[in-house]
C-alpha cells in the first residue's frame, strides 16, 4: 500500500522545509492541505511524481530550480538555470535602493538576472522609472516574465554593463549585484552553486573586476548626488570602499545584512 501524506512528511531523506515543498509541487496542494489531507493515500502517479522530485533535491539541485520559483521580497519569482537564485541577502540591496529613490526617481539595475531587484523596486514603488540591463536574453525573459507576474513596471534592455546607455537619461540610483566570487573559489564546486549560471556567479578573476567596470562607469550615468549601491562578497566590503573613494565617491560607506556581513557598499557621485 502506498504511503499516506502524513507518513511522507514523518518520514523523508530530505529536511522538513524541502520535504514539504517538494509534497505540495508534486501533488499541487498548499500548505494548509498538507495537514487537513495528512490521512490521504497517494496515488502510484503522485508517488512516482514525488520520488523523483526527492531524487533530484538528493543528488543536490537547488529546490528553486526543481520548483521553477523563489519567493524575494514578499514577491513570487520564476527562475531557472539562466538566472541566479534571488537570496534574502540581496534584500538589503532592494530596502537601500528604495529608500534612495526620489518621488519619480529613476533606478538603473545592472545584470538584472531573474529581475529580482528592478521588479521588486518597481512593484514596491509604481512612481518609479525603473530600467533593468543583462546581457543574456534568455535572463531577460525570465526577467520580463517576473514583471508581467508582479505587475511591475520595468523597461528591459541586453546590454553589456553600460554599452546600451549611450543616449539615456541619467539615474538617482544605480544598484548592481555582480559576479563577485573569484575565480578558483571552493564555494563554486558546492551546494546550489554548482547548479546556477557560472558567469552570474564569479567574474573569471579576482571577483573585483565587474565591481571596477561598475563603480568607473557609473559617474557618467547618475546624476548629480546621485546613489551607485553594490552587493558583493563577504569579505570584500573593504576593497570596494577602497575602490569608491580612489574613484572619488562621496560617503562612501557598507551596509550590513541580517547575519551582521557587511554586504553592500556605495557611494555619492558629486
Amino acid at each position: 500500500m502506498n504511503p499516506t501524506i502524513g507518513a511522507l512528511q514523518q518520514h523523508s531523506q530530505l529536511d522538513a522545509l524541502d520535504n514539504r515543498v517538494l509534497l505540495c509541487y508534486a501533488l499541487g496542494i498548499n500548505r494548509i492541505a498538507l495537514i487537513t489531507q495528512s490521512e490521504r493515500v497517494l496515488s502510484d502517479g503522485e508517488l512516482q511524481r514525488y520520488s523523483a522530485l526527492v531524487q533530484r533535491r538528493l543528488d543536490g539541485e537547488p529546490i528553486a530550480y526543481i520548483v521553477g520559483q523563489r519567493e524575494f521580497f514578499g514577491l513570487p519569482f520564476e527562475v531557472s538555470s539562466a538566472v541566479l537564485i534571488p537570496r534574502p541577502d540581496t534584500e538589503l540591496l532592494v530596502e537601500l535602493t528604495l529608500e534612495r529613490t526620489p518621488v519619480r526617481g529613476r533606478v538603473l539595475d545592472m545584470g538584472t538576472g531573474s529581475g529580482a531587484i528592478a521588479v521588486s523596486v518597481a512593484h514596491n514603488r509604481a512612481d518609479a522609472d525603473v530600467t533593468a540591463l543583462d546581457v543574456s536574453d534568455a535572463a531577460l525573459a525570465v526577467a520580463q516574465r517576473n514583471a508581467d507576474t508582479n505587475q511591475a513596471r520595468v523597461s528591459f534592455l541586453r546590454s553589456d554593463w553600460y554599452t546600451a546607455l549611450a543616449d539615456a537619461p541619467r539615474f538617482d540610483v544605480i544598484a548592481a549585484n555582480p559576479p563577485y566570487i573569484a575565480s578558483g573559489d571552493h564555494h563554486l564546486s558546492e551546494g546550489d552553486l554548482r547548479y546556477e549560471p557560472v558567469g552570474a556567479l564569479t567574474d573569471h578573476a579576482d571577483g573585483l573586476s565587474a565591481l571596477r567596470i561598475i563603480i568607473a562607469g557609473a559617474p557618467a550615468h547618475l546624476k548629480p548626488q546621485g546613489w551607485l549601491l553594490m552587493e558583493h562578497g563577504y569579505d570584500q566590503a573593504e576593497q570596494v570602499r577602497a575602490l569608491l573613494s580612489a574613484a572619488g565617491y562621496a560617503e562612501v560607506q557598507s551596509w550590513r545584512d541580517l547575519a551582521g556581513i557587511e554586504r553592500v557598499s556605495g557611494g555619492k557621485t558629486g
